[in-house]
């Protein structure tokens, strides 16, 4: 890395610092700091829902994917746009219409206080320990491009390198500064600048490559053939239509999207905030899949894990490297500041508030927020910093990951519109498809518990042969198909319904929706600030001028229309406000 790219990722850190603490002052109550006082607009929900998805270990697992298989690796991710869209058509306005503060809320009044119990330590488990493997990776990538001079205290001897435990210590409290800052509203405006960010280092990327490989037809000859179909031996389409399922339950459930349907004003707004995050995953792939499929052509011979930054190493400009670099910082930030918040929101309303002091006024429980985002950002970066020591148990946690959300979130979901379902599903579903993935994941797999056994042999072989069918299986089916047991037979009305169905009259009596216009002017100067980087790095590299001042101009129009924005939403506010005063 150079100079410039230093500056770069430098002055992307101070801007997200200086968004923690403007929006620090803004936090008057938990509300403000856990639901951004349901004033969010529901384009900066939908940007800072897509950003969620993301982290280091995009670039890592799905670039690895795209430069191995191509096409494959836009259809799985599409599958996140499929589920986003039918979130908003039938799940996100239900989270707004009941005016809960934190999913944990809802948790409560649905399925009851054992429920909350098993929902909060399961998912602040698996969601932390997944957060910090995304840390490691960001990390590991931060080391291998960031030499320090001998004597520095940060520098490892072996590579000369930047430290990978500072790396993680450095990133993460930067992280869990500006989410205990700001909380909920600096979260979801870092990530708009995020959204920006990315997507302006992925469009340098790709335009670059192509014309590094001679264009379109000089990367069609260079790569297989199978390149371009949109499934293969191993990610069928039987596999896709699981994989959108499971994400919509996670989408539809999964509290840190959850969190970005409470904090706007209105049902409607939930909604498209929904269908934004859904619309942007359909497109988006195919522009940021692009860098590791080009580099294929490429280089042949590549690590897959790499590709994605080989790609912006070979192509990009003096100064690029860093705004790449700040990309992934983004995506990383967002995904860990996310969970942060929606965990601290839950342990200071529900667990401290509940439990502790139900008495405590709201600047207390903005204190205890803040405490417990640093003390939850402690925990994520201590577990980062042990990855290397556990033998390889992240890789079990995740792979994992998709026999838990299926079981863990379906009855969230059902639960928003059946009368039936009730706690007692809540325990059978997760006791059932638990300990059927368990024994599957630990029992059934090579070198497992019933490996060398008599009579298990043909069952694991079977079972190693069709192991996305399985997961499908357990995954997605089995929990339906247990609640579906439930609705059939149950015949008396679950009180926890009930419960929402008073909160949601008591949200109907006191709703009173306001859109903030901060978000527009933030944008506009994050914009700007950017803007004025790209001029300068155009000076600075006159070879590749052009293109830059063509990208420096449009973040100048972006910013130009954000300044518009902002400033007709105050005076139409301004306006309301003086009709008011005057009835």
């Amino acid at each position: 890395m150079t100079g410039m790219d230093y500056t770069v990722l430098l002055a992307y850190i101070v801007g997200v610092f200086a968004i923690g603490g403007f929006f620090g002052s803004k936090v008057k109550s938990s509300k403000d700091m856990f639901a951004a006082g349901g004033q969010s607009p529901w384009w900066v929900s939908g940007l800072s829902g897509f950003m969620t998805m993301f982290s280091a270990g995009t670039f890592v697992v799905w670039g690895g994917i795209a430069y191995k298989y191509g096409i494959v690796a836009i259809s799985i991710n599409m599958c996140y746009g499929v589920a986003g869209l039918l979130v908003g058509f039938f799940v996100a306005g239900r989270w707004r219409t009941m005016g809960v503060k934190t999913p944990a809320q809802y948790i409560q009044l649905r399925f009851g206080k054992k429920a909350i119990n098993f929902y909060t330590w399961t998912m602040l488990v698996y969601r932390m320990v997944g957060v910090a493997v995304a840390l490691y990776s960001l990390a590991v990538l931060l080391t291998a491009l960031m030499p320090l001079s001998e004597g520095n205290f940060m520098r490892d001897s072996d590579t000369g390198n930047l430290s990978l435990n500072w790396a993680i210590v450095l990133f993460g409290a930067f992280m869990v500064f500006y989410t205990m800052a700001g909380g909920l509203w600096s979260v979801l405006m870092a990530d708009v600048l995020q959204f920006i960010v990315l997507n302006l280092a992925v469009i340098f990327v790709v335009p670059l490559c192509f014309m590094d490989m001679g264009g379109v037809s000089g990367f069609v000859e260079s790569v297989p053939n199978s390149f371009f179909s949109p499934t293969n031996n191993e990610f069928t389409w039987f596999f896709l239509a699981g994989w959108c399922a499971i994400h919509f339950f996670m989408v539809g459930a999964e509290w840190a999207f959850v969190q970005r349907f409470i904090c706007v004003p209105t049902p409607r707004d939930s909604q498209k905030a929904a269908w934004m995050f859904g619309i942007l995953y359909v497109i988006s792939p195919w522009l940021w899949m692009l860098p590791p499929m080009l580099y294929k052509g490429m280089n042949a011979d590549a690590n897959p894990e790499e590709a994605y930054i080989l790609a912006c190493q070979t192509v990009l400009p003096e100064g690029m490297l860093g705004m790449v670099l700040a990309a992934m910082v983004s995506a990383t930030a967002s995904m860990v500041s996310a969970q942060l918040n929606v965990f601290a929101g839950v342990l200071t309303s529900d667990f401290y508030c509940r439990i502790f002091k139900p008495d405590a006024v709201e600047r207390q429980l903005v204190n205890v927020g803040r405490i417990m985002t640093i003390l939850l950002g402690a925990a994520l970066v201590t577990i980062a910093i042990l990855i290397p020591y556990l033998g390889g148990a992240e890789k079990v946690i995740l792979s994992i990951t998709s026999l838990i959300v299926g079981p863990l979130l379906a009855p969230s979901i059902w639960g928003l519109f059946s009368k039936k379902i009730n706690t007692s599903a809540v325990w059978f579903t997760g006791g059932i498809c638990f300990t059927l993935g368990a024994l599957y994941r630990f029992g059934f797999s090579q070198n497992g518990w019933f490996t060398g056994i008599e009579g298990f042999d043909s069952v694991i072989q079977f079972c190693q042969a069709n192991n996305r069918n399985i997961e499908v299986f357990l995954g997605v089916l089995l929990p339906v198909l247990i609640l579906t047991y439930f609705e059939l037979t149950v015949t008396t009305k679950s009180r926890g319904y009930e419960n929402v169905a008073a909160k949601i009259k008591e949200e109907i009596i006191v709703k009173v929706p306001v859109v903030s216009e901060l978000p527009a002017l933030v944008v506009a100067c994050c914009v700007g600030f950017f803007g004025l980087i790209m001029t300068i790095l155009a000076i600075v590299n006159p070879d590749q001028w052009k293109i830059i001042s063509i990208f420096a101009g449009v973040l100048y129009l972006i910013m130009i229309v954000s300044w518009h924005s902002y400033f007709s939403r105050k005076k139409a506010l301004a306006k309301l406000e003086l009709a008011g005063s005057d009835i």
